[in-house]
């Protein structure tokens, strides 16, 4: 676990502007600062963060690129209600990770992975090159040999998962797995199978299914097999939330 938040902790302030940004997000998602509240004014602004005027203003424009916040004169800087966001962006979805996760938004992005990943399994076993097969069983060895680093593991699945994305050969697909890999990383920072030895094998051997079935060109193999990998994170996920007593939140 220690190594999955490391993960979150690399997304992090490396500059002024990062820095601004991640504090605002996360005060915005933690609602702190709620939905359709005013801004505190950018001089309040300016001494709570220590920054420049200009910093604050690409902070702020880089907010409103993501649908969070709205800036209109003689009104200030509205925050937006949560219909708005871009829950695709990476940003918004580890600010929600490192808020607090709830059942229903881990269940709403186990239904995301699900629309999605079964099908780009799918074009992956229609399209796939000799390369592409060979980099999934690859990665599935890396997987397999993660004995005891979750970090190792949680990599390897990650990549093999990107894998497929591009192995699809369809760019959109390849734009999507951004969200998946978020997906899969805030599954993993809940639950992850390492070091359970008998979690772990069963997850390699459900990866090795779709790797196999994308190599016999098996699409509907393919679909069934990603369905199941997709449904067994989500049992872990649900385990967990069971033992933190239902809807509460689960800081990771």
């Amino acid at each position: 676990m220690a190594q999955n938040r490391l993960r979150l902790a690399q997304r992090r302030a490396n500059t002024q502007h990062q820095n601004v940004l991640h504090r605002l997000g996360l005060s915005i998602v933690s609602g702190e600062f709620a939905e359709n509240a005013i801004l505190p004014g950018d001089g309040e602004l300016l001494a709570r963060f220590g920054v420049s005027r200009t910093v604050l203003r690409e902070a702020m424009k880089t907010l409103s690129a993501k649908g969070m916040i709205h800036a209109r004169a003689r009104v200030g800087t509205r925050v937006l209600e949560r219909r708005h966001w871009n829950y695709f962006d990476p940003d918004i979805l580890y600010w929600h990770a490192e808020t607090g996760i709830d059942k229903s938004f881990l269940t709403h992005l186990a239904e995301m992975r699900m629309a999605f990943e079964p099908e780009a399994a799918a074009l992956a076993a229609r399209r796939r090159t000799d390369a592409h097969v060979a980099e999934l069983f690859s990665w599935i060895g890396k997987m397999e040999t993660a004995q005891s680093s979750g970090g190792d593991f949680v990599e390897a699945d990650l990549s093999f998962h990107i894998a497929i994305a591009e192995a699809s050969g369809n760019p959109l697909m390849r734009s999507m797995s951004a969200l998946i890999e978020v997906a899969l990383e805030i599954t993993f920072l809940v639950s992850s199978p390492i070091p359970n030895t008998v979690m772990h094998a069963r997850s390699v051997a459900r990866h090795r299914a779709i790797a196999e079935a994308i190599e016999a060109q098996d699409d509907d193999a393919a679909r069934v097999a990603m369905r199941a990998v997709i449904r067994q994170g989500s049992k872990r996920v649900d385990a967990v939330i069971k033992g933190a007593d239902g809807d509460h939140w689960i800081n990771v």
